[in-house]
């Protein structure tokens, strides 16, 4: 099944403006009942849906299951880093992001060349059944193996921010438009790269898998670098907001430069400097997605990451659905990619101007 560049875009859009609500909705759920039995059922959603694509034969269907998806998808790294927070302290928690990015990322390294192989050898509509399938046999195993130990404070449930609450607090606002501002370059990489390595660098689907490995395998590298970096920096002795935003202007000033592989000839440099702006990009996330377990109590970690989620997808669904869709057949990859990668920069000074030196916010009464 093929899809013009505007169908496409418009289907990417639904997926995220689905994510975005699912992420606010979700964010609340898992402060309400907890991240076993809140991510435990958005996972079950999600598979359910992925598994439905299978028989989708439209752009309608795939639009509407796709919004299926992105609710049952929102929830997942409000629920990673709501764990994250409970689990660690804040000089291990952006090296333990770093790990569930580059677990994120080592699917993407296998997975380009499976997916191939699986459409090659049966279909494409297998590739969704087998992948929704895979998910109701993790879902039994989380539910049945998740436990926060005796020795950690549980956070407390039913006490987590109203979405009204949330907008009362400019540190949540800083987070929120960070996200929404940089979520969609990884998005766009992750939408639009495959039709770029066809369309505009003649690849086969062969070389395309190839390459696509190549560059999520530099990402998950940078997951782990970036995580670890501010990690070191705070057990030197530098404090949780200086090592953080440190780290972050780093890979904000590599951006722009990555992003032009979009305009050089030779096609090896070009998919190294999509690896290194995908590096970058996982490197900023590992600490970006700290920060609400930085500054705000754990009962409201969740509701906090789900406005953040939720802007990063309202964010996914212009600059990586609906703006491309339309203004790539007219403008080409290039100036859109750049543009976008300068995004790293304004979202450094909001989070330094808006989120201070990254210090607990003392939930105000009339906000629980």
């Amino acid at each position: 099944m093929q899809f013009s560049q505007e169908a496409y875009g418009d289907i990417q859009f639904w997926f995220q403006f689905a994510y975005g609500i699912g992420s606010l909705v979700g964010g609340k759920l898992l402060d309400r009942y907890g991240t076993r039995i809140g991510y435990g059922g958005a996972a079950l959603l999600w598979s359910v849906a992925g598994t439905l694509h299978a028989f989708a034969s439209s752009v309608t269907h795939f639009s509407v299951l796709r919004m299926v998806l992105g609710l049952g998808e929102a929830p997942n790294f409000p629920a990673v880093n709501k764990s994250i927070t409970e689990w660690f302290p804040p000089s291990q928690r952006a090296f333990a992001m770093g790990v569930v990015n580059f677990g994120t990322n080592f699917a993407n390294i296998i997975g380009p060349g499976i997916f191939i192989w699986i459409a090659t050898t049966w279909s494409w509509q297998a590739c969704f059944a087998v992948m929704g399938a895979l998910g109701f046999l993790w879902v039994p195993l989380w539910l049945t193996t998740t436990r926060v130990p005796g020795h950690i404070e549980a956070t407390p449930k039913g006490s987590g921010l109203t979405i009204r609450a949330v907008l009362q607090y400019k540190e949540a606002w800083g987070y929120a438009l960070a996200k929404g501002l940089t979520d969609p370059v990884w998005w766009f990489y992750l939408f639009w790269l495959p039709t770029y390595l066809t369309d505009f660098r003649g690849m086969t689907p062969g070389e395309r898998a190839t390459a696509l490995t190549v560059v999520y395998a530099i990402s998950g590298v940078g997951s782990l670098v970036g995580g670890a970096a501010s990690s070191f920096l705070i057990r030197q002795g530098w404090d949780v907001g200086r090592a953080r935003k440190t780290t972050m202007l780093a890979c904000a000033i590599i951006m722009p430069f990555s992003a032009l592989g979009m305009v050089v000839q030779n096609t090896q440099l070009a998919v190294l400097l999509f690896g290194l702006g995908t590096a970058a990009h996982q490197a900023w996330m590992s600490n970006v997605f700290t920060l609400p377990g930085d500054v705000f109590p754990k009962q409201a970690v969740g509701s906090v990451n789900g406005f953040g989620v939720f802007m990063g997808a309202m964010g996914g669904a212009l600059f990586s659905g609906l703006i491309p869709g339309r203004l790539l057949p007219v403008l080409g990859y290039a100036p859109i990619m750049i543009s976008m990668s300068c995004f790293y920069l304004i979202a450094w000074v909001l989070v330094h101007k808006l989120m201070g030196n990254l210090e607990i916010v003392k939930l105000r009464e009339s906000a629980a």
